[in-house]
């Protein structure tokens, strides 16, 4: 045996222990994927059933926003298409993280409409659901190496 290689015993009450360690982080560990599972389910029923619905389907309240703003109906329609795209891809695996990444963008730029038109009131919102979206594209973030794999094996 060399210097460097030292011999690993393991006594009666360390062996006693790692298997509750071992159990207590693998439930922990399950939890916590479904809790984030949770939390992408709620999201993107958020961004397609309260968000672009009412873009999609040109809700008066949506129409009056848009109108606002001045980007009219065909800004409405992109947003909603964006927003319904989005939430989508938060329930397919490969796409998770990219789509959170991409509906963060889309509330900093709904936070910068929210201060520049409407005078900042409701410009929290935006900035509360980048929150969750950014905790969701750094807990998936392996997964664009799958999403990189697909697009390099199509080109």
């Amino acid at each position: 045996m060399s210097e460097t290689t030292v011999p690993v015993t393991r006594t009666a009450a360390s062996s006693a222990v790692s298997p509750v360690i071992a159990e207590s982080s693998t439930a922990r560990g399950r939890r916590a994927r479904i809790a984030l599972r949770t939390l992408q389910v709620v999201l993107a029923l958020f961004y397609v059933i309260a968000s672009a619905l009412p873009k999609l389907i040109a809700h008066p309240s949506a129409v009056e926003g848009f109108d606002k703003m001045g980007w009219g109906s065909a800004g409405m329609y992109i947003i909603g298409v964006l927003e319904l795209a989005g939430g989508i891809a938060l329930l397919i695996p490969v796409l998770q993280s990219v789509a959170a990444v991409a509906l963060s963008g889309l509330m900093v730029g709904a936070f910068v409409v929210q201060l520049t038109y409407f005078d900042g009131e409701n410009a929290a919102t935006p900035l509360i659901l980048i929150v969750p979206l950014a905790l969701i594209a750094w807990a998936r973030r392996r997964h664009n190496a799958d999403l990189l794999r697909l697009v390099r094996r199509r080109a």
